[in-house]
């Protein structure tokens, strides 16, 4: 932990133990107390590669199912037009958009299908 992030380790230390110098402990009473921090302590958050808390993500993605409920019954919705952002990717700070893929037929998605599957297993051939 204190290799990725120091800074993150000695403010957790600090906030959960209100210990502000962590050097100064014996090594493995420092890694038991590192390994008892919370899921949502800076350190943790580090580790797991996450910038975000989970609650927080969680409330996030709520919001965006519930904001796309309401836009499906609305004629924007309906007509697959102005598609609300995405609070969750936002906090996960993916700025990609996403592409919905529509078919004019089952057939043409069948094609489609293939050609993915095909791909897939040739793929899968040259590994």
């Amino acid at each position: 932990m204190a290799a990725r992030d120091e800074d993150a380790l000695v403010c957790d230390f600090a906030e959960t133990y209100h210990v502000y110098d962590y050097t100064a402990l014996p090594c493995r009473l420092a890694a038991t107390l590192a390994a008892g921090l919370h899921p949502e302590s800076r350190s943790m958050m580090a580790l797991a590669g996450t910038t975000v808390p989970t609650p927080l993500y969680l409330q996030a993605v709520i919001a965006d199912r519930i904001g796309m409920i309401f836009w499906a019954q609305t004629k924007d919705g309906q007509k697959g037009r102005n598609r609300p952002e995405s609070i969750a990717a936002a906090l996960r700070g993916d700025n990609k958009k996403e592409q919905l893929e529509t078919f004019s037929s089952g057939a043409a998605f069948e094609a489609v299908r293939a050609n993915i599957l095909k791909r897939i297993e040739v793929d899968q051939w040259q590994q």
